[in-house]
Parts: C-alpha cells; structure tokens; sequence
C-alpha cells in the first residue's frame, strides 16, 4: 500500500467514526451522526476538518487499546450563505461524546480560531460528559472551554445545539453562549439526572421532564429555541446567522429589499380596540411592518407577555421588543424582564439596532413576583437599554404606564426617536387608578352630593389630560404622533436616518448590571 492509499484508508476509517453498529444505533434514535449534522448545517462541501486524527492518549482503564477516531468529536470551519463559520460536532457513537483531554483541546483550538478570524461558532453537543477514565483532565478542558466561551462573547455569535444529552459542568457552555437551540424528544440538559434527584430529594421525574426540550423552552427559559428533528434545527441555525453580523465590529448582511419601504397599513388604523381593556395580537403590528411579513422568533415558548425576534426593514435587522397584550395584558414581570434586558444586550453587542413597541399596563403585581426580586430584575431591562448605544426607536401603540413606561425605553433611558400611535396612553397610571389615589380627589368626593358622577368627571378629565400622547408630546417626551397606517414608512425612516448613529460610554472595565 501507497502512502496516498493509507492515508485514503485512515481518513475512510476516522469518518466511519464509532463504526456501522453505533451509527445504526445513531439512527434508530432518531440522531443523525456528527458529520451528518456538518453536512446539513454547512453549505454543501465547504466544511473543513481540523485536528482529524487527534487521538486520545489515557494511559488509564484500557483507554489506550481503545479505537476513539477523533477523541469523540470533530471540529473545522467552513461556510453557511458563503460567511465563514466554525464548528465542532461531538461524536456519540465514539466514546458516548465523552469530553476527553485532547476532545478539549481540539474544541479550546477551534475556539481561538473563530475569535481570531471574527467568525461565528457553532457547538453541536451530544455527549455523556466528562471521560471519567481521564480524572481531572476533562475537567481542565471544561474550564478552557468556557473561559473561551466568555472572552468571546460579545465578540463573535456563539451557538449551541443540544442534540443528545448535556449534563453535568458540561451544560455552562451552553449556558454561556448567546443562543441555545434544543431538539425536542432526543435531547436534554441538566446538572444532576433524575438518580440523583431521586435519591437526595426523593423526586421522581424523567430525563424529558426534568430537563428535556420543553421543560427549557417553556418553563426554565434557559433554551432559546427547539427544532422537532436535528435537521430542521440545523436549517433554523442556518436562518438565524442571516440576521447576525459575524463579530461586533461588523454589521448584519443586508439582503435585497422588494417590499416597498413606503408601503402603508390601512388596517394599523383600525386594530387598536377601543376598549383599552381588549387585548390585540402584536404579532400581527410585527408582521404587518417587517420585510414580506417575515420573522425570526426568540424564546417564542417562554415569558409570552413579552415577544422578542428578528426582523428585517428595508433589508437590514431589526431587533424587535413588543409587549404582547393578548397574554397577560402585556404586563412586565421577572421572566418577560429578564428575556427582553438579554436580548437588548445581545442586539447591542452585534450592532443590531433596536424597536421597541410599547404597550405595557405597568408591572405585574403580587407577592411572589416581589419575593422573586421584580426590583432587580426589572432593573435588568432598565441597565439594559440604558446601556445600549445602538440606533433605539420606540412606538406607543397604547398604555405606557409608570416605571413600564421608562422600562420600555422612554426618552430618558435613551430612545433616539420615540413615536406615539394617536390611540397611545402615556401616564403614571390610568384614570381610574389615579382618581382612586389622588388625595384631593378622595376629600372632594368625601363631600360631594353625588360621588360616583364627581369621579366619573374626574376619570373623565384625567383621560382628556393626560391619557393620550399629545401632553407628553408637548413636552418633549415624544418626537411625534403618527397615523398608525405609516408606521413601517415612519420606523424606516428613523432608522435610516440612525446609521450614522455614534454613541460612547464614560471609561469603564464594565458596569455591575442588576443580576
């Protein structure tokens, strides 16, 4: 044999991975296989292996005459919609995935290639956890994995893909990332498994319950996104990158633009219900002033009274932040704070400038949204648009009541144009809490011959002065009112006039946000 033959020989066998039996058993899962996932998340024959025949060197519990092609995972570079792209692929028919010494470097290598060229990175993790055979090792490795994670972010988009199991030290990776997409039924993160729980707790719950796709995506929120199958979820990755620059010193990809940025929506008009208490669809205002009606949906199961997502005006991303009033009126509480501040974060991290469609009642009350820290966490969202510097345009469609008001980006926390909706309602409060509490009203009606017909004229006159937007325009507070018909004409407008935008904050090694 030749030496171009064996190398033919070793490449064939290392591509095999684990072999036919594991990548059967892959199959018969409903996974697709390391290099499949590649194939499928990459532009057709662009992905490049790096570190192919990186093998593991235990000299412990028989690891040596093991046959571990790769160490258990595969990692290179190559291209999605032509932008360069890095990735790693833990392998679970080599090892169960198991994260190895050298399995760490070859991720730690592909890390710092990704940050040095300005590239997104890509982890698509399925894997046991640590190599219990390699002792501290592993462990070594997670904490190069992370430090990198950290020093990377806001530097470049980072991505995780739970495609199998994630659990133990192994799930701070992703925690630490930007995005984390999960494939329903075939993949679960959690620090201890159900055993465990089971025998310190005495609970009992399964690996799906206790930290499968659903659980993260709906309740726990520590998932962004879940795919039914490893392809559509690798298709959604795909789709998502096209809206993110690939670092923070570059812009997202503009796309051609056929929607005309002129057009305007006659049924903006009439969508606000006259009754302030009915709720309407903002998925609707979303879709009715993105580019063709098109959006990118951001933890779309979790904190549903606050949307947030991609889309795209005039070709360019947007970063939208809508309060969503058929679900729980649109009040602000801890999960829909904590959902909107890191999502600001993110778009101001990547140059992606932010909307902000208002129509929020105030913060959720009760006891247990105060005993959960509402203060610090609405503080989040307040930190968080304070602190951004990228264009800022806010819309009041209806109620901006009290400190939701502020906390959806007034004029003060920084808002370059700030338009109002001739339905919008901007106050402390609305009339009929406000006429409770104001004390010359209550001695007026202590007195009054006829105390409902006095406070229904108090409630009255308190809407005429102030629950509309033309005394907060007045003062400033508002850059204009505008027929809701010309809202994507309006919101384009403004952020064009905002490219040029340039903003820079006092010196600092960084703030200490309210976390």
């Amino acid at each position: 044999m030749n030496k171009l033959e064996q190398l033919l020989e070793k490449k064939a066998h290392l591509a095999m991975g684990g072999g036919e039996k594991r990548i059967e058993s892959q199959h018969k899962k409903g996974k697709l296989t390391a290099r499949e996932r590649l194939n499928i998340l990459f532009d057709e024959d662009t992905f490049v292996e790096v570190d192919t025949f990186v093998k593991n060197r235990c000299p412990f519990y028989g690891m040596p005459e093991k046959d571990m092609p790769g160490d258990g995972v595969v990692t290179g570079y190559g291209q999605i919609d032509g932008r360069l792209v890095f990735a790693f692929a833990q392998d679970f028919t080599v090892g169960g995935g198991s994260l190895g010494e050298y399995h760490g470097e070859k991720i730690v290598k592909v890390q710092g290639l990704a940050l040095k060229m300005g590239a997104p990175f890509v982890g698509l993790q399925d894997s046991g956890g640590a190599r219990i055979e390699e002792g501290v090792a592993p462990l070594s490795g997670f904490g190069k994995i992370f430090y990198n994670n950290t020093i990377s972010s806001g530097v470049i988009p980072q991505i995780s893909v739970i495609m199998g199991p994630c659990a133990g030290g192994a799930v701070y990776s992703p925690a630490i990332t930007d995005f984390i997409f999960m494939v329903d039924r075939t993949s679960q993160m959690f620090i201890t498994g159900p055993n465990v729980i089971k025998t310190v707790t005495g609970e009992i719950v399964t690996s799906e319950q206790l930290g499968g796709a659903r659980t993260h995506n709906t309740v726990s929120g520590v998932a962004h996104f879940m795919g039914a199958n490893d392809e559509e979820t690798l298709m959604m990755v795909r789709e998502l990158l096209s809206y993110l620059p690939s670092n923070n010193k570059e812009m997202p990809p503009v796309y051609a633009c056929t929607d005309d940025v002129n057009r305007l929506i006659p049924e903006f008009n009439t969508i606000i219900p006259d009754n302030p208490n009915k709720a309407y669809n903002m998925y609707d205002i979303i879709r009715g002033i993105a580019d063709d009606g098109k959006f990118f949906d951001v933890m779309p199961m979790y904190a549903k009274n606050i949307i947030t997502c991609y889309i795209r005006m005039a070709g360019s991303t947007v970063g939208v932040i809508a309060n969503q009033p058929a679900v729980g009126a649109g009040c602000l509480d801890i999960d829909a704070s904590d959902k909107a501040a890191r999502f600001v974060r993110r778009c101001d991290a990547f140059n992606i400038p932010v909307l902000t469609l208002e129509d929020v009642p105030g913060f959720l009350p009760g006891t247990n949204q105060e005993y959960g820290g509402i203060i610090r966490h609405g503080a989040k969202l307040l930190y968080a648009y304070c602190e951004a510097t990228v264009p800022k345009v806010t819309v009041i469609l209806r109620k901006a009541y009290g400190g939701a008001y502020i906390a959806m980006c007034n004029k003060e926390l920084g808002a370059d144009m700030v338009l109002a909706w001739p339905s919008a309602q901007i106050a402390v409060m609305g009339a009929e809490g406000a006429v409770n509490i104001m004390s010359s009203v209550k001695q007026e009606l202590k007195t009054a011959e006829d105390p409902e017909a006095l406070k229904k004229q108090r409630i009255e006159e308190y809407e005429e002065l102030f629950n509309n937007p033309y005394y907060a325009a007045g003062l400033g507070y508002v850059d204009d009112v505008i027929e809701p018909a010309t809202a994507r004409q309006r919101i384009i407008s403004a952020l064009d006039m905002l490219k040029t935008k340039r903003e820079t904050l006092p010196p600092k090694k960084h703030g200490d946000i309210p976390l």
